[in-house]
């Protein structure tokens, strides 16, 4: 097995390792993402529209369902396939961008993701908006090698495009009748005023884009937005977090219906349950919260897996006696979030110990020093190697770095951890509460502005068998090393019930 960055710096994709061949499946001019420029934030503003004047996505999402309901989709929107007993797939998430970093993923995945039957892709799908004109360059190009089909959930970028993008590539979808004006002065009418409209589709050029994954083998439709999926022992659950990270009363109902009974389940979501030490349950409008009902053991849920946020977090949470995994994994292409802002984690029963991220935190906050010290032109100042940061991060947080440091911690590396948001101890008066922290860092999240690696992507390998379902990590730096032999960052394995009445997951 090759080393981790749990192994070595050199894991890790430090230490001037050569870079990998990933450009060479790039093409030659590349529009690249800038998130702080004006006109990318002016293109994502609906996102920032919900939130004042109301958000209409719970209603769309059901006209896009009852136009696709009425073309003779499954009523239930299942996807039925014939996957044997044992076989196993990818799940990555917050893809494309469409440049370096979502490239660098691409050698390994298709390494590790050797023999597997298809991929899921859970939120996100395109940036910054989701446009259908985009998708030849950020989806069939990326993926054109992959040969299995791939289904996705809509993440919120998706649905700044009103899922015009999304629907008309996963569902081959028609663009949606436009909905009624609504009555003047009321807040949807300001909400009018400055909204988005979804971008008109090529569909000539859209048509071309489908030729790079035309193969048989690759060829998938799916019933909507929100689907499940039953497969080999399992039934996987996709639904759409829209653009507030919740979901609709009628998806609600859905999601119980399709729940229900002794089947193994995986829940796939657009909106991670358990991320940055936090909580976050997803409610479900009418009542009840979404990790109710992956919760009920009546349902059998072995574990829960979101996007959006940009790198890859483990809780294993003891719900009743038995073990649900929750799992961010949103490092499948766009720019890494920080998880050196994650705080000594002791959240639904995980503690530090148990908890996995990739990047470490070391490794995040070395990253984001090297960034910042190249931009302010105060490298010698303001960047950190990554011993010097694992170092200040073990004494912010009261933990051991798990590769080990003799590096010393001095003013200089404590007051770098302050200005990029290191957590502290609990035990500590904390100058920036974590909400704060996080939007603090975000306005500081490189974009896509890095465009030499180590870049910190990652993806899972899911293989499952009679009686059990392991999940990997695997780590992408954009490193010729890591290409050639993809380095698992987690590794864990859940069983599964030869009995099809007995409960599944790990019990403790």
């Amino acid at each position: 097995m090759p080393d981790s960055s749990r192994d070595s710096a050199a894991g890790a994709g430090w230490r001037g390792q050569q870079p990998g061949a990933y450009r060479e499946l790039m093409p030659a001019d590349v529009p690249r993402v800038f998130w702080l420029n004006p006109s990318t934030l002016w293109k994502a503003r609906n996102g920032p529209l919900a939130s004042l004047f109301g958000d209409p996505t719970g209603a769309d999402r059901q006209r896009w369902v009852r136009a696709q309901l009425d073309r003779g989709a499954d009523p239930d929107l299942v996807i039925r396939r014939d996957d044997p007993a044992a076989y196993s797939f990818l799940l990555m998430a917050d893809t494309g961008e469409g440049d370096d970093p979502q490239y660098a993923v691409v050698p390994g995945l298709l390494k590790a993701g050797e023999g597997t039957r298809f991929a899921l892709l859970s939120s996100d799908v395109l940036y910054p908006v989701g446009s259908a004109n985009e998708y030849g360059l950020k989806f069939f190009r990326p993926y054109r090698d992959y040969q299995a089909p791939i289904y996705a959930v809509p993440g919120n970028h998706d649905w700044y495009d009103g899922l015009t993008g999304f629907m008309r590539v996963f569902c081959r979808a028609p663009e949606l009748a436009k909905s009624p004006r609504p009555t003047a002065l009321s807040r949807a009418w300001w909400r009018t005023l400055l909204w988005k409209s979804p971008d008109t589709p090529d569909d000539a050029a859209l048509d071309q884009a489908r030729l790079m994954r035309s193969d048989p083998a690759q060829a998938a439709e799916q019933p909507g937005p929100y689907w499940a999926l039953d497969t080999g022992p399992l039934r996987i659950i996709g639904i759409d977090t829209g653009l507030l990270g919740d979901i609709d009363q009628r998806q609600g109902a859905w999601l119980r219906r399709v729940a229900q009974g002794s089947r193994p389940k995986i829940l796939i979501t657009g909106s991670p349950i358990y991320v940055d030490g936090e909580h976050h349950p997803c409610a479900i409008e009418g009542g009840g919260t979404v990790d109710d009902i992956v919760r009920d053991p009546a349902n059998n849920f072995v574990a829960a897996i979101g996007g959006d946020i940009h790198n890859y977090q483990h809780y294993p949470v003891d719900v009743d006696g038995r073990r649900i995994e929750y799992v961010v994994t949103g490092g499948g292409g766009a720019f890494m979030h920080a998880t050196h802002i994650i705080p000594k984690v002791a959240v639904g029963g995980v503690t530090e110990d148990e908890f996995r991220c990739y990047p470490m935190r070391g490794d995040s906050l070395a990253f984001y020093s090297r960034l910042y010290g190249h931009r302010l032109k105060l490298r010698k100042f303001f960047e950190l190697t990554p011993e010097q940061a694992a170092a200040v991060i073990g004494r912010r947080l009261g933990i051991d770095p798990t590769r080990p440091t003799d590096a010393p911690v001095t003013p200089r590396t404590r007051f770098v951890a302050t200005v990029l948001g290191v957590a502290r101890t609990p035990h500590h008066k904390a100058r920036l509460r974590l909400p704060v922290r996080k939007t603090y860092t975000k306005v500081l999240s490189p974009g896509s502005a890095t465009f030499s690696p180590p870049f910190f992507k990652s993806f899972l390998r899911l293989d499952v068998s009679p009686g059990a379902l392991r999940i990997r990590c695997f780590a992408a730096t954009g490193m010729r090393e890591q290409e050639l032999d993809p380095p698992v960052e987690d590794d864990f394995t859940i069983t599964l019930p030869t009995d099809p009445t007995a409960p599944a997951g790990n019990v403790r």
